[in-house]
């Protein structure tokens, strides 16, 4: 159960915000209760020498459990012998999408929060991943699915699930409801005790869960302790911005969410300081900062704005709205950074650049996403208009080409974004089919007809082990650059997730930022051409100190004058270095 010390201060931290969830509770109370579920260990974990339990050697990997399979093996052990043999070294953690039970939108309907979709594998195939990697899982904490024992038990009137669900009435106020699908967000259903209409923020597959019944954040606290047993060390809270829900207000946000999210970090806080907590919420840029709060929920926030922003810049070859951006970001609190990432299983999402960039520009982004091949989806706004939600491409399709259409230029556009997304403060992370080079997958979007569908391939490991040993195939050449890439990104000081960071002012054409090592002993400017043709740039530029040698990171060119010019090839990346150690600023 851990010192009494150590429980007394967990305690007192818990009562604090259960006081703010649920008044009507008596927070000592349901503070014990949540300490019991937890079930800690008898000598709690000590506390970190430093509050950021990360370095520039951590990466992640984002993939589903059957992303690549075989006929041989369930998936989970196809994924772990690919990751074995092609990304140790390179990646430190990897998040494997919801692989539970599910009825819908690839696990994200989850029917039993507590098993393993027995088509994938079992918790034992989980574990050994775990004992390979950080393991990252989801905690899909906003809604389950229909076909869940929760929701019969909803539907008969019995415990556990006859309260777990959220209901209104089609005559409540619900007009400013924020959400992002065109579906009705009320759907009825034929219980015992007549028609109750279930909220649905997502899909009519997915019931929205209640929590304003505390029974259901103590089962939930439950489910995390059972997760923590099978080697998850990462959580990332799917969708949490919507879970709290009251009648008459944007039902996003509000602050019972972030009370919510805050006891959750104090419960894993207290269980082992080394367990991470990161925040998706898909959200305009400074709603989704919110989830930082003052160091105390989440420890990473998902850096959305950078996906749309960057395919923005490499299809106008204008990075001012990604330098913009990029300049106003506050740094991260010691104890938190940013989850920066270019594609996932979900589309490039739209909200996240509202006030960042102008309706032309975003009307210019889903007018090439259909021309290189993508899918748009919509949501509802309150007048019942449909806006763009996001786009649903590849990132390798994405980057075939430019506003201007397709060119040859694709696999050294794809390593330009990796390098820029490598280059920021926070820690990378890939789409596997974005270090595969995977293109669009429109047989699948036309066998499910769902848009997301076209960047959720699945890879069969024979086909995919002869195009990784191709290399005439741009999987391969892709795979072998960013891997590359990768390996001298690991070993830079001054890319570790918290290091300073400043945007230098280079032109429309040239994106670039200063990175410093924490103890001023390494400098990184990092400059990319973003655009198809070739650019020059003086180093005069970024007044590098007579006083270091400095060289290019990645071709290993050493700059001899620090006054020279120097030709940048289409979507080329420098990554210029003090070689003997001394900081920029002396």
């Amino acid at each position: 159960m851990g010192s009494t010390d150590q429980i007394s201060a967990l305690k007192n931290r818990l009562v604090a915000h259960i006081a703010e969830i649920y008044p009507q509770l008596d927070p000592s109370l349901y503070a014990d209760q949540l300490i019991e579920a937890m079930d800690y260990p008898e000598e709690l974990a000590p506390a970190l020498e430093t509050r950021n339990p990360w370095s520039e050697e951590d990466m992640v990997v984002i993939t589903y459990a059957n992303s690549i399979y075989t006929k041989e093996q369930v998936p989970l052990q196809t994924l772990k012998s690919f990751c074995t043999e092609k990304l140790r070294g390179l990646i430190t953690t990897i998040h494997i999408l919801p692989f539970y039970p599910y009825c819908a939108d690839d696990g994200f309907s989850v029917i039993d929060y507590l098993a393993v979709n027995d088509q994938f594998g079992d918790w034992d195939d989980v574990s050994e991943i775990a004992q390979e990697f950080n393991l990252m899982a989801d905690l899909v904490i906003n809604h389950c699915s229909r076909r869940s024992q929760w929701f019969e038990n909803f539907t008969k009137g019995v415990s556990p699930g006859d309260n777990y669900f959220q209901t209104a009435s089609p005559a409540d106020d619900l007009s400013q409801v924020v959400r992002p699908r065109a579906s009705d967000l009320l759907y009825p259903v034929e219980t015992e005790e007549g028609i109750r209409y279930v909220w649905c923020t997502f899909s009519h597959d997915q019931m929205d869960l209640n929590f304003a019944n505390p029974d259901l954040l103590l089962e939930f606290v439950r489910i995390v302790r059972f997760y923590l047993r099978q080697g998850v060390s990462v959580f990332r809270l799917d969708a949490i911005a919507f879970i709290w829900k009251e009648i008459g207000t944007s039902c996003i946000n509000l602050p019972q969410v972030h009370e919510i999210v805050r006891l959750l970090r104090a419960l894993v806080d207290h269980f082992d300081p080394r367990i991470l907590l990161i925040t998706e919420t898909n959200i305009p840029d400074r709603e989704n900062l919110t989830y930082f709060g003052n160091g105390n929920e989440a420890h990473m926030v998902y850096n959305f704005p950078l996906p749309p922003l960057l395919l923005n810049t490499l299809w106008s070859g204008d990075c001012s709205a990604l330098s913009r951006w990029i300049m106003s970001l506050p740094p991260a609190q010691d104890g938190t950074t940013y989850f920066n990432f270019i594609a996932s299983h979900d589309g490039i999402g739209l909200r996240p650049i509202e006030g960042l960039l102008g309706q032309k520009e975003q009307k210019a982004l889903v007018k090439t996403a259909k021309k290189l091949g993508g899918r748009v989806s919509s949501r509802t706004l309150e007048n019942n208009k449909l806006r763009p939600y996001e786009i649903n491409i590849s990132l390798f399709s994405a980057l075939s080409g430019t506003h201007k259409g397709k060119d040859d230029w694709g696999v050294q556009r794809m390593l330009c974004a990796h390098a820029i997304m490598m280059s920021l403060e926070g820690i990378p992370a890939f789409y596997i089919h974005s270090l595969l080079g995977t293109e669009n997958d429109l047989e699948k979007l036309e066998r499910l007809g769902q848009n997301r569908a076209i960047n959720r391939h699945n890879w069969v490991q024979k086909e995919l082990e002869e195009v990784l040993a191709d290399e005439s195939s741009h999987h391969a050449e892709l795979f072998q650059k960013l891997s590359n890439l990768i390996q001298i990104r690991k070993r830079q000081p001054a890319f570790h997730p918290n290091a300073v960071q400043f945007t230098l002012q280079l032109g429309q054409g040239l994106f670039g930022v200063w990175r410093q090592s924490s103890n001023r002993q390494q400098s990184i400017f990092s400059i990319t051409n973003v655009t198809d043709e070739v650019a020059e740039i003086s180093l005069a530029q970024i007044n590098l100190i007579s006083t270091s040698s400095w060289k290019d990171l990645i071709s290993g060119e050493e700059l001899l004058d620090r006054f020279d010019r120097l030709d940048l090839e289409p979507y080329q990346t420098i990554w210029i270095s003090n070689a003997d150690g001394l900081s920029h600023f002396g």
